[in-house]
């Protein structure tokens, strides 16, 4: 009998230490049916437990990476973008340099059309007055050479004067100075200086009968107008 007691006290120490055992090892086994994915109260084998990759990975498998840095609205902060700020405001600084450059450019050559433009109208202006202060000469030669007689023509100071009035018409077209024409021309009140009016059978009404005083043309601008004589 004593040795049957022995034996019971044997078997029941055995199965508590089972026991024992079997809760000490079942928190593990559910642990690790959670990380692979089994179902708990699965086993797991002694390898795969102590093989550090099988561990507990949050991670979606890649490589951690380090955030970048948020705003306090949450934004990301770009490392570049302060760079890019003065980068901006460089190529403003640029395009506003450019743009006055430009401008002192056009007005450069606005002011030198105008300048060439005045100078134009200066060198016209002296050479009309230039001119019309020749004109009278120009009249009194004209009058001299009419009053010579038929008989006095030949003579060599007559014949000098009108090569002196020869030249003097010859250096006004150089200067592109020309007379008016006016005689059997329609009276032009922009070319012409009516002072009296004629009957005539030779012309119609309103036409040039008669040149009391020629007048001149300065490259199409008029010196002086011609005075005539219109008929009725």
């Amino acid at each position: 009998m004593a040795e049957e007691k022995t034996i019971s006290t044997q078997e029941e120490e055995a199965a508590l230490e089972q026991e024992e055992q079997t809760q000490e090892t079942a928190p593990g086994e559910d642990m690790s049916g959670e990380c692979e994915g089994k179902a708990p109260g699965e086993a797991a084998d002694v390898s795969e437990a102590s093989d550090p990759s099988d561990s507990c990975d949050t991670s979606d498998g890649g490589d951690v990476q380090a955030e970048e840095p948020k705003s306090a609205k949450g934004e990301k902060k770009s490392p570049f973008k302060k760079k890019e700020k003065k980068k901006d405001k460089r190529d403003e600084r640029i395009e506003e340099l450019t743009d006055q450059v430009k401008r002192q450019m056009a007005e450069f050559e606005n002011f030198r059309k105008r300048t060439e433009k005045e100078k134009t109208q200066m060198y016209e202006i002296g050479a009309k007055s230039v001119v019309e202060k020749i004109l009278p000469v120009v009249d009194n030669f004209e009058r001299g050479l009419a009053a010579v007689p038929e008989d006095l023509k030949d003579n060599a100071f007559v014949d000098g004067m009108d090569k002196i009035y020869k030249q003097i018409l010859t250096v006004f077209e150089e200067m592109d100075v020309k007379p008016i024409e006016a005689v059997g021309k329609e009276f032009d009140p922009e070319f012409h200086n009516a002072v009296m009016q004629v009957e005539s059978e030779e012309y119609e009404s309103g036409v040039v009968a008669q040149e009391l005083q020629k007048g001149y043309l300065y490259r199409d601008s008029v010196v002086r107008h011609s005075m005539v004589a219109v008929v009725q």
